[in-house]
């Protein structure tokens, strides 16, 4: 078996164990930076190279893509896609997960939980926005933020208004959320691999946080999930159509509420909270879903790659 991780870096945690995982089967792995690959589109031929070399074809590709290249990543995950290499995690999946709002949309009309949310334009009343979101205290999310960064809490309606009205003014493009007091500044994260939930932990809030991001100085302890937050993570990953993710849920009056669906979720958080073998799960999830190529269709002179009219709509 012949995978390609997509990352561009080889010494991430995450990076590394999948790298392991991968030799642990005796598969030949390498970590190519998707931002050094090329590729050639012509008639009836797709060509993919890496650092001006023809790249052999994998069986499988492990999409890592940072969410400031999500455009190119995503279109180099798709030109492997209608290569007929399986991929863990499709380039439209990857796509709909870095939309915060396009998931959203997806998430509700599949009927899963989550937080109010108001999206409006800058040309928005601000007080309108507030009534709708039921009134302080309020989350703001920036939509182009990551890893906790872009997200404010507000707890009054004049500290709102004015947050709203500084953003509104920068055209910045917000969500408005409910904040939901009985979490506590704590979140659950749900490892999906296919159809299964692999892992969970449950994420505090650094002290006087309510973000309760690893990467905002948040903590991380291993937590069993309940019927009612596996149903909805597992309804989660398959909405978005991710064969690998993180799920992050908050706990509420009303059940699990599902806050963002991650295409790249660290590992380091994860294993080291549980102990779990993530990263293998990962490798077992490509053995049961691919048939190794042969040599002959793994290495061939890429200019007789043809593109398969089935795939066209990827």
């Amino acid at each position: 078996m012949r995978v390609y991780i997509l990352s561009r870096n080889s010494n991430l945690y995450s990076t590394q164990r999948l790298v392991e995982a991968a030799q642990q089967k005796n598969w030949e792995v390498r970590v190519i930076d998707y931002l050094k690959c090329a590729i050639e589109i012509m008639k009836g031929e797709l060509h993919i190279n890496y650092k001006g070399e023809a790249l052999p074809l994998p069986d499988a590709i492990i999409p890592r893509i940072g969410a400031s290249r999500t455009f190119y990543g995503t279109a180099m995950v798709r030109h492997f896609e209608m290569m007929d290499v399986y991929t863990v995690s499709g380039s439209l999946a990857i796509s709909r997960s870095r939309d915060k709002l396009r998931s959203l949309q997806i998430l509700s009309k599949h009927g899963v939980g989550m937080p109010k949310t108001i999206f409006a334009s800058n040309k928005s009343s601000a007080k309108d926005v507030i009534a709708l979101s039921g009134g302080a205290p309020l989350v703001l999310k920036i939509l182009e933020g990551t890893q906790g960064v872009g997200v404010v809490l507000v707890d009054s309606e004049k500290a709102a208004k004015s947050v709203l009205d500084a953003f509104y003014g920068m055209d910045v493009n917000l969500l408005v959320q409910e904040y939901i007091e009985e979490a506590g500044g704590a979140d659950i994260r749900a490892l999906v691999v296919g159809n299964q939930v692999v892992g969970a932990m449950k994420r505090q809030g650094a002290e006087g946080d309510f973000r309760s991001n690893l990467h905002q100085g948040g903590s991380a302890t291993a937590y069993k999930l309940n019927r009612k937050e596996k149903a909805t993570a597992l309804a989660a990953a398959k909405a978005m159509g991710l064969g690998v993710c993180g799920v992050d849920m908050i706990p509420s009056a009303r059940g699990p509420l599902v806050m963002e669906v991650n295409s790249s979720p660290g590992l380091e958080g994860i294993e080291k909270s549980t102990g779990f073998d993530i990263a293998g799960k990962i490798m077992d999830q490509i053995e049961q879903s691919v048939t190794p190529k042969s040599e002959e269709q793994t290495t061939p002179v890429l200019k007789k790659r043809k593109i398969k009219k089935d795939n066209i709509g990827v």
